[in-house]
């Protein structure tokens, strides 16, 4: 059952799974550079370095993660809601806020599902929109941490805060 009241901020599993999912969606970007040689090996046909090889394996691996995770969360955010925008924020802040989770969350589900498609079924076309995607998310991930920064110290909120401690646990 979908809870129909907003809650005044999110639940421990709410709050691990943002967090996990940030980290590893930053060891991505960071470290994800080895399957550009496995993928060039794999559409010439040949063998591509142990050490590729691995790399490859660990992003392919933690990019399913991503994808569970996120699923995980997404059900958690249909069953139990998100709070609120804070009060007083104005129209244009809350549709950059909408903007910004709405294209975090189709970059989040659509990076690992292009990347499997390309990855498992060779789909040239997936491969090359999940490399185009690489600076969508790298930009909204970062506008993302702008905005909760500025939020926590120029408008003195809690929209950080209720990403670091369960609702309940916050005073």
């Amino acid at each position: 059952m979908v809870s129909r009241s907003r809650p005044q901020g999110y639940s421990a599993a709410q709050i691990i799974l943002h967090w996990l999912i940030a980290a590893l969606v930053v060891y991505q970007v960071v470290f994800g550079e080895q399957i550009a040689e496995a993928w060039r090996a794999l559409r010439r046909g040949v063998e591509a370095s142990p050490e590729a090889t691995f790399g490859a394996n660990v992003h392919v691996y933690v990019g399913l993660a991503v994808l569970g995770l996120a699923l995980l969360r997404l059900g958690l955010r249909l069953r139990y809601g998100a709070p609120p925008a804070p009060a007083g924020e104005s129209a244009a802040q809350k549709w950059i806020a909408r903007l910004t989770h709405f294209v975090l969350y189709l970059v989040i589900f659509g990076m690992p599902v292009s990347g499997a498609l390309a990855w498992y079924g060779g789909v040239g076309a997936a491969a090359e929109l999940h490399e185009m995607a690489k600076p969508a998310i790298v930009v909204f991930v970062a506008l993302h941490a702008l905005g909760a920064l500025w939020q926590h110290f120029v408008a003195r909120n809690d929209v950080l805060v209720r990403m670091l401690k369960p609702a309940r646990q916050r005073g």
